[in-house]
């Protein structure tokens, strides 16, 4: 009997320090969640000013935007969100996030940010797998490749442009490694199609 009393009191101060654990673990996470949300909020805010350059707005940048579903040109499986840069609630640029699907290791995850009138103000990887030292010189921190396309737009620029020199196209790329930027000027181009194509969404 003495043996069953000691198991049910070992049971009871393990549940006991169980309920206090998760306690503890809640109040923290509620403590911490809003500076991690605010941190977030931070990060993207820079990332959007840094594709921007510059550009003058006045509104709230990260509260201001339109929810894009699934998209062939965008190639983006799930929703996504395109942000409004406006100044006196008129339309400065919008910045809108692809998916090169067919990059050399994988996916590459693109922000464009393009003037209202259609041509792009910058260009930024915010996520890639090409191998380092090779296909990687996309990355705007380790060249600076990525900003060829600052000032381009479907209209200064003809089809054949839209290609590395080695297609004779007007884009350099590093021997070796010409399946990265064939896959990454493939989805800007296509952000711009896209927007083209939807102008209205964002003049609502």
């Amino acid at each position: 009997m003495s043996e069953y009393k000691a198991i049910l009191k070992t049971i009871s101060i393990i549940s006991l320090l169980g309920l206090i654990f998760a306690i503890s673990l809640s109040i923290t996470f509620e403590k911490s969640n809003p500076i991690i949300e605010q941190n977030k909020i931070e990060f993207k805010t820079k990332l959007l000013n840094e594709v921007l350059n510059g550009l003058d707005y006045d509104n709230d940048l990260i509260g201001t935007y339109i929810r894009i579903k699934p998209n062939e040109l965008l190639k983006n499986k799930t929703e996504k969100y395109a942000y409004l840069a406006k100044k006196n609630n008129i339309l400065q640029a919008v910045l809108i996030e692809s998916i090169a699907p067919d990059g050399y290791s994988g996916e590459i995850n693109i922000l464009t940010a393009i003037r209202s009138d259609g041509e792009i103000i910058g260009t930024r990887i915010i996520d890639h797998k090409e191998t380092p030292g090779l296909g990687d010189y996309i990355d705007q921190k380790k060249s600076s490749w990525i900003s060829n396309f600052d000032g381009m737009s479907l209209n200064n620029r003809t089809d054949p442009d839209w290609r590395v020199k080695k297609d004779q196209g007007t884009f350099d790329y590093k021997a070796g490694a010409t399946i990265t930027p064939r896959a990454v000027i493939k989805s800007v181009k296509n952000t711009l199609l896209f927007y083209k194509e939807n102008r209205e969404l964002f003049n609502d």
